[in-house]
């Protein structure tokens, strides 16, 4: 970094909020996903006019600029991979408010998604995207990548209920998009452009969300099936039947022995698969539905269904699928996570597909994922140090990207494009597609500079890269 531009960034952070000692940009050259970037700066703007201030000055020296929340990105949303400088935004002031009689919240990019949740429900509403980390990752972070989790099969994805932004432009303005009314059709819906760019067309500094009344009730089964097609064949029954749960979740029998070897559950080893199916509602509505729930898994060839009778054995199964992520990285020391999702007919054929792809590869393949919405999981376990393996995990990533989308499906659910699947792009959008939006980024953003290397193909990379 030039001195000159680093004396004009203390004028609009303090220095205590300016990090350049390599040991500290080290720890922000990474994210949850594969790969490390290290970037030349990192700044922890604390409200909008820092951001604004910051991203002119970073147009004026045509420098990257790359948005970070709690790096719980799994497709390298933001790493610096053309270095640069972070704005790390988890250090932003933290606002949150519930307006309980416009059901709504009004949020900081910083709030952690849990937090949300939580102080919705205490006044009796309900906030339901629900990623895997709400627990730990920022609002900011989750509506730019569209992170929803296994309520979107019934309630919907985030961009359902993102109805206002205030945002930083690439080249600096401040600008607000919707608003506080549920009706809004003023206008180009810039909201809904902006959620899901994943950084590349702006920096969210507020965000206004849709809350919805807390269901009064809801139930939860757990089902076993000794082949994994079967599980697949319940989950389209159930759908087709007239019965919309609140999430349908998917475990392979690799996933089941990782739970119990890393925080025993009770789960059944030696089912190739389990299915979470959790209805909510009226409480006489939920006991019919959960019963036919029931019904249809033991027609379709489960061996076993529970139902949880108290809250404390509803918390213990979704503690089991809680666990499935750092459960499986006990197996091995890298985890590459992907999120193919194709139409929920087509889930027992996407299964069978995942299962010759692990065959063919002779890999460590686990598949979990939102079965209810399509939206499953294929986790390969690894060594990035063996080099051989490593190539047979690029070839089995990019068969798992091209069998979704000839399924009907798409790349991503919810995990993004980032740079691990920006090499598919147009293999799903086709050439004119990717080119309208590449013209809006360019439009946006006409001199790169925010969050460059991310979505858009790279030159010369027809595949994912991962040695």
């Amino acid at each position: 970094m030039e001195e000159q531009l680093i004396r004009l960034i203390y004028t609009i952070v303090p220095k205590d909020r300016v990090l350049t000692d390599l040991a500290e940009l080290y720890s922000y050259s990474f994210d949850a996903s594969f790969g490390e970037y290290l970037p030349e700066i990192v700044v922890q703007p604390k409200n909008k006019e820092e951001v604004a201030d910051l991203v002119k000055l970073a147009n004026e020296f045509k420098i990257p600029v790359y948005p970070r929340g709690a790096a719980t990105s799994l497709s390298g949303g933001s790493l610096a991979v053309e270095g640069g400088m972070i704005l790390d935004m988890s250090q932003f002031e933290k606002k949150l408010v519930i307006d309980r009689e416009n059901l709504l919240a009004i949020s900081s990019p910083s709030v952690i998604t849990g937090d949300i949740q939580q102080k919705a429900e205490e006044v009796g509403l309900f906030y339901p995207p629900d990623p895997s980390s709400s627990h730990v990752s920022t609002i900011g972070g989750n509506l730019l990548e569209n992170s929803s989790g296994p309520k979107g099969l019934k309630y919907g994805t985030t961009k359902e209920y993102v109805i206002g932004l205030e945002v930083v432009t690439p080249t600096g303005e401040i600008i607000r998009t919707g608003g506080r009314t549920v009706k809004n059709v003023t206008g180009y819906d810039l909201t809904r452009l902006i959620v899901g760019s994943e950084g590349t067309l702006g920096i969210v500094t507020e965000a206004i969300l849709r809350l919805i009344p807390k269901p009064i009730a809801r139930k939860t089964l757990l089902a076993s099936f000794v082949r994994i097609a079967d599980s697949g064949h319940a989950i389209t029954k159930i759908l087709s039947n007239g019965i919309l749960p609140c999430a349908m979740e998917l475990m392979d029998n690799a996933c089941i022995r990782a739970v119990e070897n890393y925080s025993p559950a009770g789960l059944p080893i030696e089912a190739e698969a389990i299915v979470i199916i959790e209805v909510d509602g009226h409480p006489a509505a939920i006991d019919a539905e959960i019963k036919k729930c029931e019904d249809i898994c033991l027609l379709q060839g489960a061996t076993n269904v529970k139902v949880a009778k108290t809250d404390a054995e509803r918390d213990e199964i979704w503690k089991a699928r809680k666990m499935v992520s750092p459960a499986i990285t006990q197996m091995g020391p890298t985890k590459i996570s992907e999120d193919a999702t194709v139409p929920r007919s087509q889930i027992p054929a996407m299964i069978e597909k995942l299962y010759q792809i692990r065959k063919k590869y002779q890999l460590n393949l686990v598949v979990f994922g939102h079965a209810g919405d399509g939206n499953l999981h294929p986790n390969i376990i690894t060594d990035k140090r063996n080099i051989e393996e490593m190539k047979r995990v690029e070839d089995a990533v990019s068969e798992i990207f091209e069998a979704a989308i000839e399924l009907g499906g798409t790349l991503s659910g919810e995990h993004g494009i980032g740079i691990l699947k920006s090499p598919y792009m147009e293999l799903e959008l086709g050439s004119d597609g990717l080119l309208m939006m590449k013209k809006i980024k360019d439009a946006w953003d006409p001199n790169s500079i925010l969050n460059p290397g991310k979505i858009f193909p790279q030159p010369g990379k027809l595949k994912v890269e991962l040695i």
